[in-house]
């Protein structure tokens, strides 16, 4: 058994439990709830990822992070699907997708600490502005490059689509993006990401 320090509303932890599922693996992957607050130590994650972020997983060889390695070791320790184009114009097609959902994620994410985590007179509507802006240019990306098969690249998009529906739901992203919206319709049934629906 493998321990992994997660929360189950991030869209990164998601993203492993999905590579879990997929690979096989999901059986030896105890969940344990970590608490990543960016202004509060949490010694137990501290100790297994010195930058005190979600996820990590604990090995018999020690702490792997974060989810884009945490995802390429679970698909490296098996033969029946691999996520990770091993050469090629599609390893790079798919890890270049992965790199445009982490990005949209990691603006969404400080879009989201702008509000919840400054001090109202602290707060800047500009840089709040500016990471709506990059995940609207991700998402024109994203509707022009839509993966044609399960690799990393459409995990990431799926987990990343799927927490802008949990997070920000204002963001009408389908309106102009018919051809994204249809395949996040039909990614979104994958027994994978029905069993990693994000909770509050």
């Amino acid at each position: 058994m493998m321990t992994l320090l997660s929360a189950p509303t991030s869209p990164y932890v998601r993203k492993v439990m999905v590579v879990a599922h997929e690979t096989g693996q999901i059986d030896r992957i105890d969940p344990v709830f970590a608490l990543a607050n960016p202004t509060k130590a949490n010694e137990e994650l501290n100790n297994q990822n010195p930058l005190a972020k979600i996820p990590a997983l604990v090995t018999e060889d020690g702490a792997i992070f974060d989810s884009r390695v945490i995802c390429e070791y679970l698909d490296a320790t098996t033969s029946t699907h691999p996520l990770f184009p091993r050469d090629g114009k599609t390893r790079w097609q798919a890890l270049t997708q992965q790199a445009l959902a982490d990005g949209l994620l990691d603006a969404a994410l400080s879009a989201r600490y702008e509000l919840l985590m400054r001090p109202e007179d602290k707060q800047w509507s500009g840089w709040r502005d500016a990471q709506l802006a990059k995940i609207e240019r991700a998402l024109d990306r994203m509707n022009t490059d839509i993966p044609d098969t399960l690799t990393i690249g459409a995990v990431g998009y799926g987990c990343a689509l799927g927490y802008l529906d949990f997070r920000f739901p204002e963001v009408d992203w389908r309106a102009a993006r018919p051809a994204l919206a249809d395949w996040f319709a039909t990614f979104s049934e994958r027994p994978s990401m029905q069993a990693t629906l994000p909770r509050d």
